[in-house]
């Protein structure tokens, strides 16, 4: 729960409050009192009348009514202290520094709730324990360094740790990135990241707060609350990255189908993030970095230039953006190029990367850049690379490059690597409102991940073709839990529009030739019972008459645990894979890519979660490494990726009305002269319901 206590206060009082500032209850007020917060300020501490110059109370029973408390006190106090403040002095929000709570024992966790009960029954709002608190432009009420420049187009920061909020500002404020608020959530124990971004969507004002957000997440407690207010924020103009910490593969009884094996509560934030269009990173650099590529104007393209004076880097950068997507054009206007190449100094290059040599001036920077604004065509962007050649200072041309910056229609990024050498005109450069990556690669792979990140995806259920009555009735009627007879897969696929192979289970040979005559030869045979085929030699392939289905009916039906074979047509075609696991909060996750070697030793997978519509099913698709073979590679023929994207989303309507499903493998997905349809799949299902005598 956010307030407008907690955001604004009139008055905040600081129990534990301290004149020393090596304590929290004393570097906050220290902050607090620098940030020149407007309010009244107190302090409760037994020992003390005053504490840096603010009147000091000896019990939290004395203080005037207020509206923030800030507590820093032992946590075996704190319910006590809270009880007071909640009932007796109209506190309405609270910021808890205090450890040991729930992170420590059960008895903390116990003490944690008590705690919070209390706040939530005053109508109060609680951040923490065990947090380091938070700070915007009305109030500074951290109790750590450093303390970031405020300002409302700067960033937010909202972290799951406190000591991970540090870290990100630290590499952050060396970027050059400004701050509009920071938020430590701490145990969360009533208001978490998703409250917090559930706020800033519900009061999101375009013309005063900030549009980055910036997300450090260690529990994801409300996936759908997660996906809504994230996805809402982008949509009216924000952008978000995020670190999902603390990912863990799911249980033992996951192994038993390709599905299960991969996926994992990491695939389930992959697809939560994706369909919400958050960027998602994996370090505290990554994050800060892709805060600052943030903070410039947007890239509407993937065409780079880059201008430099300094070779190396610029082919650093060239490799890194062409292996992320992002692409480096030639400069194609011959005349163009050489009316530019007149005005640089002679051994400059203009091909792109732009070299203006390492002797090259202030106003050959600003040429080169103007080119590619104004002249050369399929520009999007422009890299600018440019330290200290070790000759003169450069406060010149990070002069120019601050004009150019404010000026260019396109958006620059500026490399500025001479950390060391040119700190104090990096500095200079860096206090004119600007960002720095000193790091080129790390500049590409933000940039990349950009590119590769789709807007907000479609939540919709597309059900055409998916007759959920059907479905419904099935599910109702499985007799267990486990994977299901093939029947009631054959069953279940018609229902929701997923085409399957002719296919006939049965333990009777004569039924099994009988069905192979009708639908011709070849055909493949496949024993149905042991979870693992392959693993006990259940697959017979390219039978080719009834005697050879005979010898091989008879082999599968010895092997242990056979129930049956089944026999199909032998079809040729590109093998594809889908699948979908159900991961608790977060519902089914669902997998594609391609069949075979691809699944089982590459795991090239993309995961969404469901319901998918068409549009994120394309972009699961066209997000795997192996996508070219989609288009046909090498003069091959190519899969139908809308076909493959309908079974997909047929798929996830099935699974949205059948949450009985929890495993659901199709391996392989045959992509045929006749379309694509299942070949092989399997169910795993917990069952509810006692089979109807009516079922069908």
């Amino acid at each position: 729960m956010v307030n407008k206590e907690l955001i604004n206060p009139r008055s905040i009082v600081i129990v534990g409050g301290s004149n020393k500032t090596s304590k929290p209850g004393g570097n906050c007020i220290r902050n607090l009192l620098n940030g020149k917060f407007q309010g009244e300020m107190y302090a409760v501490n037994s020992k003390e009348t005053e504490v840096q110059g603010l009147k000091c109370y000896g019990d939290v029973s004395e203080i005037p009514q207020t509206d923030l408390a800030i507590i820093s006190v032992p946590a075996h106090v704190c319910l006590d202290v809270v009880t007071v403040l909640a009932r007796d002095k109209g506190v309405k929000a609270f910021i808890m520094y205090t450890a040991g709570f729930g992170e420590t024992s059960e008895a903390g966790g116990a003490l944690e709730r008590k705690i919070a009960d209390v706040i939530s029954e005053a109508g109060a709002s609680l951040l923490g324990p065990n947090c380091i608190g938070m700070l915007n432009r009305y109030h500074h009420s951290l109790f750590t360094l450093p303390i970031p420049t405020i300002d409302p187009h700067g960033i937010d920061i909202i972290s799951s740790s406190g000591g991970t909020a540090i870290f990100i500002m630290e590499s952050a404020i060396r970027m050059g990135l400004r701050f509009n608020s920071v938020w430590s959530v701490g145990n969360g124990a009533q208001t978490s990241v998703e409250d917090i971004l559930e706020y800033m969507d519900t009061n999101f004002n375009p013309e005063t707060d900030s549009r980055i957000k910036l997300l450090y997440i260690e529990s994801i407690k409300d996936p759908d609350r997660l996906l809504e207010h994230t996805s809402s924020l982008i949509k009216k103009g924000c952008r978000i990255a995020a670190i999902k910490s603390g990912t863990s593969e799911s249980g033992m009884r996951a192994a038993s189908s390709h599905t299960g094996a991969m996926a994992n509560p990491d695939l389930a934030v992959e697809a939560l993030f994706r369909k919400a269009g958050v960027v998602r990173c994996y370090s505290r650099e990554e994050l800060a970095t892709l805060g600052a590529v943030f903070t410039l104007k947007p890239l509407n393209g993937k065409n780079i230039a880059i201008v430099t004076h300094a070779g190396g880097p610029a082919v650093i950068l060239t490799d890194a953006l062409s292996k992320g997507g992002m692409l480096i054009p030639k400069i194609s206007d011959a005349a163009i190029a050489e009316e530019l190449k007149s005005k640089l100094l002679p051994g400059s290059s203009v091909s792109n990367p732009i070299d203006i040599l390492g002797t090259g001036e202030p106003v050959h920077l600003a040429t080169a850049i103007d080119y590619c604004e104004k002249k050369f065509k399929n520009i999007d962007g422009i890299a600018v690379i440019f330290g200290s050649p070790g000759l003169t200072r450069v406060y010149e041309a990070y002069e120019t490059l601050d004009k150019k910056m404010r000026t260019c229609s396109k958006p620059i990024f500026p490399v500025l690597p001479s950390v060391s050498t040119a700190c104090e005109e990096t500095d200079f450069f860096v206090k004119k409102g600007h960002v720095n990556f000193s790091d080129e690669v790390g500049l590409a792979n933000a940039l990349t991940k950009i590119l590769q990140t789709p807007s907000p995806l479609s939540n919709n259920l597309e059900l055409k073709g998916v007759d959920i009555p059907v479905i419904r009735r099935i599910i109702d009627n499985i007799p267990a839990s486990g994977y299901i007879a093939p029947k009631y897969v054959q069953m279940l696929f018609k229902a929701a529009g997923i085409p399957m192979a002719e296919e006939i289970a049965s333990s009777s040979f004569v039924e099994a030739s009988a069905f192979a005559e009708r639908i011709g030869y070849p055909v493949v045979a496949k024993v149905v019972g042991p979870v693992h085929k392959s693993d006990v030699g259940g697959v017979a392939l390219n039978i080719r008459s009834n005697k050879h289905l005979e010898i091989e009916f008879n082999r599968l039906m010895a092997i242990p645990d056979a129930e049956a074979v089944l026999v199909q047509p032998m079809l040729q075609g590109i093998e594809l894979f889908a699948g979908a696991k159900y991961e608790e909060k977060f519902g089914h996750v669902v997998l594609c890519g391609l069949g075979g070697i691809f699944v089982e030793l590459f795991k090239d997978v993309a995961s969404g979660l469901a319901p998918l519509a068409t549009e994120e099913a394309l972009s699961m698709i066209r997000s795997l490494r192996s996508y070219k073979v989609f288009q046909g590679a090498r003069g091959q023929a190519g899969v139908d990726e809308n076909e493959f994207a309908r079974i997909i989303v047929h798929l996830s309507a099935l699974l949205r009305f059948a949450t009985e499903i929890k495993e659901l493998d199709i391996n392989p997905l045959l992509a045929t002269s006749r379309g694509i349809m299942a070949v092989d799949a399997r169910i795993f299902v917990e069952a509810v319901h006692a089979p109807s005598p009516s079922a069908y």
